[in-house]
């Protein structure tokens, strides 16, 4: 019973840790999205496209 408990709690644990940087992405992304669009412009602008 205390194995299973165990490995309860990591699973729990895990899932956790999972849903937090499945949420950060999900807050950040547009920023990242941005900051990509912004770079990839800048580049065009410096070729000369």
């Amino acid at each position: 019973m205390k194995a299973a408990t165990g490995e309860l709690n990591l699973t729990v644990i895990t899932l956790l840790a999972i849903a937090a940087v499945i949420a950060f992405f999900w807050l950040m992304w547009p920023q990242i999205q941005t900051t990509i669009n912004n770079q990839w412009s800048n580049i065009n602008t410096y070729k000369g496209n």
